[in-house]
C-alpha cells in the first residue's frame, strides 16, 4: 500500500488487522485520487468489539470495511468523490465520519448516519 500502515486499521481491543487485500487496494486507490488524507477511525473489528460498538452487520469483521474521519464539506466531497472513482458502491455519510465498505451480497447504497 502507497498510503496506508496496516496497523491503521486493527481492532483497538485485540489489535488485529485482517483486512482484505482488494478492499485496501481500491482504498489506497480512492487516496490518490483525493489527494487528501484518509484518516482511519475504525478498520477491522473482531467479533467482541463489534458488538461493544453496537453494530450488527460484518462489515467491519469481514476486514472489508473502514470508516475515514471527516471534519468539513469540501473534504467530504473529495473523498465520497475518490471513494466512487475507485469503486466503492457502499457508503454512509456521519458529520464526522464517512464509512466505506465492500461486502459482497450487500446492495449498494449510500445513506446518512
Amino acid at each position: 500500500m502507497r498510503y496506508f500502515e496496516l496497523s491503521e486499521f486493527e481492532c483497538p481491543c485485540c489489535k488485529q488487522a485482517k483486512m482484505d487485500q482488494i478492499f485496501l487496494n481500491m482504498l489506497d486507490h480512492a487516496r490518490e485520487f483525493a489527494q487528501v488524507p484518509f484518516i482511519i477511525n475504525s478498520g477491522y473489528r473482531c467479533d467482541q468489539h463489534n458488538r461493544e460498538v453496537g453494530s450488527t452487520s460484518n462489515n467491519h469483521t469481514s476486514g472489508r470495511a473502514a470508516d475515514i474521519a471527516c471534519k468539513d464539506g469540501p473534504t467530504r466531497l473529495r473523498i465520497v468523490s475518490a471513494l466512487l472513482k475507485a469503486g466503492f458502491k457502499r457508503l454512509g455519510i456521519a458529520k464526522t465520519f464517512i464509512h466505506v465498505d465492500s461486502n459482497d451480497g450487500s446492495p449498494e447504497s449510500i445513506w446518512l448516519y
